[in-house]
């Protein structure tokens, strides 16, 4: 089965076990430790990102250590920065249209229409 990316980043476990690898390099014991399910259950987790290519184990005599190689984090990046031009234009341009709408030479001529509505 093919993993990619976004289904390593889908589980808050996995997002966690990635934010702590990526601070420094971690057996797989020391990684186990700092939750609270059961151990096949981190196996499990480890299996998953190592499968997406976010981390990788090397084995250092008896240990098992989890290296973080996030480049692959690039093409969440990547998708994610799509929608952030999107709605960066979308919220320029209602910038714009609330800024027309509401521009100095408009609110004269409303005063001069009132002024002139007064003195009929």
């Amino acid at each position: 089965m093919r993993r990619d990316v976004f289904q390593a980043i889908a589980d808050p476990t996995r997002r966690e076990i990635i934010n702590m690898i990526a601070h420094q390099s971690l057996n797989l014991n020391s990684v186990a430790e700092k939750f609270s399910i059961s151990r096949p259950a981190i196996s499990k987790h480890i299996k998953i990102l190592s499968e997406c290519g976010l981390i990788v184990i090397k084995q250092q005599g008896r240990e098992r250590i989890c290296e973080a190689k996030l480049g692959t984090l690039n093409e969440v990046s990547q998708w994610i920065e799509q929608y952030r031009i999107f709605w960066t234009n979308k919220l320029n341009s209602l910038e714009k249209f609330l800024d027309k709408k509401n521009s100095p030479s408009k609110k004269l001529k409303k005063l001069k229409k009132l002024k002139k509505k007064g003195r009929q």
